[in-house]
């Protein structure tokens, strides 16, 4: 089996061809999920019979927070993979990562506050769940900073990886906390069968939304990164003729 396609996607000229084909329609089925799967769960899904109108808050609050987890994990595997093969591309995509990772995170808190304020009476505890997220927030934060830390790029591309492979512990934690510890965070209810269909199809639907438009941000920062380094490189002239 020939893996020449994969060598060409991994180098940043072919990322950046390919991400050009492919970002306007993962924009486009981003906005049309997530415009359908957030009208459905907050106006037209059923009242919860414990929360009541309180919950609808979930349908942005668990896609946001699921893909701050998703970030850290994908940001470390970036990390990985530029340390065992020294590839390039793998360490513009972990520093990208981290600042979209701090955004989805710093959603995540802002609408859990929002939903913990009517739900157990206050905007914040010191809750096992939240806490390790706040933790999170910190790693996305320090492997940003880390990365820019040295004059040495490549010290410092090192460096933040490493310090995102250790954090990947508290990604588990965040998983495992409402299981471990005694939380007022409820435990997870998608794959325990907990939720109505009526009120699991929006959630869903935005969960996807959400992936998708995680990554279209993520191949859109990649190029930017791609063409702040490779900027005097000859595929870029050639990509951009008129420049």
């Amino acid at each position: 089996m020939k893996w020449t396609w994969l060598y060409k996607i991994g180098a940043p000229a072919g990322f950046y061809r390919l991400a050009a084909a492919w970002l306007p329609y993962m924009y486009l089925i981003s906005f049309v999920l997530l415009l359908v799967g957030t009208i459905w769960g907050l106006g037209f899904a059923p009242v919860d019979s414990k929360q009541g109108n309180s919950y609808r808050i979930l349908y942005v609050h668990a896609p946001v927070a699921h893909i701050a987890e998703v970030a850290y994990v994908l940001m470390a595997i970036m990390g990985a993979v530029g340390l065992i093969w020294k590839t390039k591309l793998s360490f513009m995509m972990m520093k990208v990562s981290a600042p979209l990772g701090v955004a989805f995170t710093f959603a995540a808190l802002v609408t859990g506050s929002i939903w913990g304020k009517p739900t157990w009476g206050t905007w914040w505890v010191w809750d096992a769940r939240i806490t390790s997220m706040l933790i999170l927030l910190f790693l996305f934060l320090g492997v940003y900073a880390l990365q820019d830390a040295y004059k040495n790029n490549d010290l410092g591309n090192k460096a933040a990886a490493v310090l995102s492979l250790v954090g990947v512990i508290n990604v588990i934690i965040i998983k495992k906390s409402v299981e471990w510890w005694n939380t007022l965070h409820q435990p997870a209810s998608i794959m325990k069968g907990a939720i109505d269909i009526t009120m699991l199809l929006p959630l869903l639907i935005n969960m996807l939304g959400m992936y998708i438009l995680y990554l279209a941000l993520l191949f859109s920062w990649t190029q930017m990164e791609i063409l702040r380094q490779e900027r005097k490189k000859q595929w870029i002239k050639e990509f951009f003729p008129d420049n």
